[in-house]
């Protein structure tokens, strides 16, 4: 994650169009759903509509796609002919599965697809059309934000649609999983804020989050790095999550006692035990966060640690606020925080 130095530091590269920068970061435009390099000629964009990320996989998984001025993945100043070719025909048809045959309607060899996508971007070939696969299913499943925003108090069903997308997330259910992985159920939750997303073994939860949250398929990647393998299926954390959910939602239930697991640095660890600790119907500041933690002047890095927190509502950063009563930021956006915030300080004293 890039501290607030690197932001600035980014952005300033990114108004200068630096070629110093570039393969250095590569800039996401939440406004048009693009990807840049550091000197696309394209308008500059406001600050708070910039997402930096460091690998092009990072945002490809973020459901950017590749900026079609600038050419981040392809531009022929820096790529091979292969790599270049197999980037377009990728654009062209982002959700297809590539097979043997695919390579070579192009004549391309596929070790040497595999091995030049490796040397110039860090992924192989496969990893980059799943990932721009991935952010094809996210770009479907986050069309129906508006729909929640309009159904919150009337519910919402999920359609189809979604759940179709979301498969593709997750991938196809392996027909033989190696016995090293350890497999992580998969299971999908509908809310009256809109569709969940969960995660768990037989013992623990490891990610509960809105399907609009942006990077919520780079969680999901984190997990298979860690040697997961994700399958759609049911276990007890899951179930017993559904069901206090519910419970949340209807008002009933102020704590949550499905046991979690979640992965982190010794700080990012700290916050979100501490947020643990904000009581059910009250908001803190991201200072006062700060200074419970001894560290009154890492309000900013708390800020970071909060937004990484893989169990929305169960990890409660949504009790987070800004000092002057602003909403602040949430991964599952600013319309679904006002709404969990209301939410328990009616029910607070039930």
């Amino acid at each position: 994650m890039l501290n607030t130095d690197q932001l600035d530091d980014f952005y300033q590269a990114l108004l200068d169009k630096n070629p110093a920068y570039e393969n250095i970061f590569y800039v996401g435009v939440t406004t048009t759903g693009v990807f840049c390099r550091p000197t696309c000629s394209a308008r500059k964009p406001k600050k708070e509509h910039c997402e930096f990320f460091k690998t092009a996989q990072d945002a490809l998984l973020a459901s950017f796609r590749p900026c079609k001025r600038c050419h981040p993945l392809s531009h022929p100043n820096q790529v091979s002919d292969t790599v270049r070719l197999l980037v377009e025909a990728v654009e062209r048809e982002p959700t297809k599965r590539w097979q043997s045959i695919d390579f070579k309607a192009l004549a391309i060899d596929e070790s040497t697809a595999r091995r030049q996508f490796k040397k110039r971007f860090g992924m192989t070939f496969v990893a980059y059309a799943r990932a721009r696969r991935i952010g094809e299913a996210m770009k479907e499943i986050r069309q129906g934000a508006s729909v929640i925003n309009a159904q919150l108090q009337a519910g919402y069903e999920s359609g189809s649609g979604f759940r179709d997308a979301f498969s593709k997330i997750l991938g196809n259910v392996p027909q033989q999983i190696d016995k090293q992985l350890v497999i992580l159920k998969t299971a999908w939750i509908d809310t009256m804020l809109g569709p969940m997303v969960a995660v768990a073994d037989e013992k623990f939860l490891y990610l509960l989050e809105f399907v609009t949250r942006r990077g919520l398929e780079r969680e999901v990647e984190r997990l298979r790095q860690r040697g997961f393998a994700l399958i759609p299926g049911n276990s007890l954390p899951l179930t017993s999550i559904e069901t206090e959910l519910n419970d949340y939602f209807e008002g009933r239930l102020k704590v949550f006692k499905t046991p979690y697991r979640v992965f982190g640095s010794p700080f990012q660890q700290q916050v979100w035990k501490e947020l643990c600790q904000i009581p059910y119907g009250e908001t803190r500041s991201y200072a006062e966060q700060s200074a419970s933690l001894g560290k009154p002047n890492a309000y900013r890095a708390v800020a970071n640690a909060n937004g990484a927190n893989q169990l929305a509502i169960v990890v409660p950063c949504h009790r987070v606020i800004a000092s002057d009563g602003a909403l602040g930021g949430y991964g599952g956006g600013l319309t679904v925080k006002e709404w969990l915030i209301n939410h328990e300080k009616q029910h607070k004293t039930k």
